[in-house]
């Protein structure tokens, strides 16, 4: 059944252009479009030099993650000859380290458990029980209007659109069982061999169904910056092999706390009117990842821990900084819709 929801309200895709966010960003649309040489490592410099709060911080933000795309493949405006800059490179790489340096700052660790799969697994575990941030998913399910349904569809579309891929730049980084259960829960992120089942296309299909364009990058420009972070945390762990403790924890941390939301975040659709369409994405994650939890939790992530336990650190503070920064990007949303707002970002029309 299709969605019998009026789409309403429906915010406005922006264009195709790379829009920029302030001198570091316009510097960096120009070189990965190929248009021209720039100043980009002079402006990240002194953008990194100016902002209070690198996080949340718009110029910073969309930077990293047009820097990052370039790898991914993921916007059609970037030049993929860009890819192996080294002038680009280093430019990414002084952003990391901004980047980075302020999450280990600010991101709440627990004492590390035991380098054993039982102990990590249950560690984490308790970790995520622990999380006292906003739910988003309980307002999406009581709460949310239809505006604020398709406000959260474009949020989410900037990670979900290509819904995996930070965590499969992990693959070639692993080995044995840790490496076997990463591929396990990947290959159902992927569909398991079926193109119409994978993650991505199911949550492409729930967006138009929502009334919504479901190319990626559209509604890129209304995404605020603490969105982006979220996504671009992932790409920096996923892209650097020497944070691959940081993107396994991360994905464990991901997981674990999502069954029972995408469950929430379906009654809440259904509230709402939208039909099978929309709600089959939330559906398939509420079973995929209560066993998804358990395989990431403890063969991926316990597993690696065990197997080398130099990186389990990393692996905690990759679970934490999930449920943190995700818990920003969610109280961002909510705090919005609380005031009566949007939570997408003002663009100027000019």
């Amino acid at each position: 059944m299709g969605s019998t929801v009026s789409p309403t309200a429906v915010p406005t895709a922006t264009t195709t252009d790379l829009q920029e966010r302030g001198p570091l960003s316009a510097a960096l649309v120009r070189r990965l479009t190929g248009q021209e040489e720039s100043d980009h490592f002079a402006q990240a410099e002194a953008a990194i030099a100016r902002t209070g709060d690198i996080v949340r911080d718009d110029d910073i933000q969309l930077s990293l993650f047009l820097l990052f795309a370039s790898s991914y493949g993921a916007l059609p405006q970037i030049d993929p000859a860009r890819e192996w800059d080294p002038d680009l490179i280093a430019t990414r790489r002084l952003l990391e380290t901004a980047f980075e340096r302020a999450l280990r700052d600010s991101v709440p660790v627990p004492p590390n458990p035991e380098a054993t799969v039982d102990a990590v697994g249950r560690a984490l575990f308790a970790l995520a029980e622990a999380d006292t941030g906003p739910s988003l998913s309980r307002y999406v399910a009581k709460k949310a209007t239809s505006e604020q349904a398709r406000e959260f569809f474009i949020q989410r579309s900037i990670y979900t659109l290509h819904e995996a891929d930070p965590h499969s730049w992990a693959i070639p980084r692993l080995h044995g069982r840790a490496k076997a259960a990463l591929v396990e829960i990947q290959s159902d992120e992927y569909g398991g061999g079926r193109p119409d089942r994978v993650h991505a296309t199911i949550f492409a299909k729930a967006m138009r169904g929502a009334g919504l364009d479901d190319s990626y990058g559209a509604y890129l420009e209304q995404a605020p910056a603490i969105t982006l972070a979220s996504h671009n945390m992932m790409s920096m762990f996923g892209i650097n092999r020497r944070l691959v403790g940081a993107i396994v924890g991360h994905l464990a941390a991901f997981e674990i706390t999502s069954s029972i939301p995408n469950r929430l975040y379906g009654d809440g659709m259904r509230r709402l009117g939208f039909g099978d369409d929309v709600t089959d994405y939330f559906d398939e994650h509420v079973e995929a990842d209560a066993v998804h939890e358990q395989i990431a939790a403890r063969d991926l992530a316990g597993g690696l821990a065990e197997d080398r336990p130099e990186l389990l650190s990393d692996i905690m503070f990759g679970a934490s900084a999930c449920l943190t920064v995700d818990g920003w990007a969610a109280g961002h949303m909510l705090d919005a819709w609380e005031r009566g707002e949007s939570s997408l970002r003002t663009v100027d029309p000019a």
